[in-house]
C-alpha cells in the first residue's frame, strides 16, 4: 500500500510543479513605450509574441508601427491599462537625403490590417494622415479588455 500512495502522490507532484512551469513559461508581454520605428522589426516580434501565445499589456504609449500588435496578436490576448495609449499615421518613408514621403498605398494597406473597431475610429477621424491621431481611455477600453 506505501509504495501506491508513493506513486499518487509523486504524480499528484509532477501534476503541480508542471502547472506551475506552465504558468512561469506564460510572461506578459509589456509595452510601457515605444515611439514606433520601421516596420519589419515590429511586424516580426509581434509574429514571435503571437507564435508563443503570450498576452500584451499595453500600459503606456504605443505609436506608429507598434500599433501594429493590434494587427497580428489576437485581441483576446491583448489587454489596456489607464495609461494605455494608441497613436496612428499615414505610413511614409525617408529617403537617403532625410526627405520624408507619403505612402498612401501602404496606409491604405495598414488600415485594413486593424480590426474593425480600430479601423472604423480612425475612418471617423479622417483616415491616416499626417497627424498623430491618439486612441485613449474610455474610447479604447470600449475596444480592448482591461489588464487584471
Amino acid at each position: 500500500m506505501p509504495s501506491r500512495m508513493r506513486i499518487i502522490l509523486t504524480l499528484l507532484l509532477a501534476i503541480a510543479l508542471w502547472a506551475i512551469a506552465t504558468m512561469l513559461a506564460r510572461a506578459d508581454v509589456r509595452i510601457i513605450s515605444s515611439p514606433g520605428g520601421e516596420v519589419g522589426p515590429f511586424l516580426a516580434l509581434f509574429e514571435k509574441v503571437r507564435a508563443s501565445g503570450e498576452r500584451v499589456v499595453i500600459d503606456g504609449p504605443c505609436l506608429s508601427a507598434c500599433t501594429l500588435v493590434l494587427s497580428v496578436v489576437p485581441e483576446e490576448r491583448i489587454c489596456v491599462t489607464r495609461r494605455a495609449s494608441l497613436g496612428f499615421h499615414a505610413a511614409r518613408s525617408i529617403d537617403r537625403r532625410g526627405r520624408v514621403y507619403a505612402e498612401p498605398e501602404a496606409s491604405k494597406l495598414v488600415l485594413q490590417t486593424y480590426p474593425t473597431p480600430v479601423r472604423s475610429w480612425i475612418e471617423r477621424r479622417g483616415g491616416l494622415t499626417s497627424r498623430l491621431l491618439l486612441l485613449r481611455g474610455r474610447e479604447l477600453k470600449a475596444m480592448y479588455a482591461s489588464c487584471r
